[in-house]
């Protein structure tokens, strides 16, 4: 896979809420950062973050670019089963076909239309 269908594989795995596939697909010196949550590891992005798509109704991957040899570029929007709409941009590292880093920078609501 390239390192775009990584990240692609990915969301989809926490779509779906498949662990095993997640699991494969992190590095297991995986690191993740947001604004709520900094530098956590791989369990602790996997207990605290992982099982939060049940409070989505809908996410779409808008943009998925390599920047370079290793870093993903992904903008997505999603819908939470509240109604509220929101956009984020994602910096994610792949390395031998698995993620090491997922940088999440946070978009604010956007309305309709």
């Amino acid at each position: 896979m390239s390192n775009v269908e990584v990240v692609r594989a990915a969301f989809a795995a926490y779509l779906a809420q498949d662990r095993a596939a997640i699991d494969r697909l992190l590095a297991e010196d995986f690191v993740f950062t947001s604004p709520q949550d900094d530098h956590i590891d791989k369990a602790a992005f996997l207990e605290i973050c992982f099982p939060t798509a049940d409070r989505l109704r809908r996410q779409e991957i808008l943009d998925a670019v390599a920047i370079d040899d290793e870093q993903v570029y992904v903008r997505y929007a999603y819908e939470l089963k509240t109604g509220e709409r929101h956009r984020n941009v994602e910096v994610q590292t792949v390395r031998d076909g698995r993620i090491t880093e997922a940088q999440v920078y946070f978009g604010g609501r956007f309305p309709e239309g």
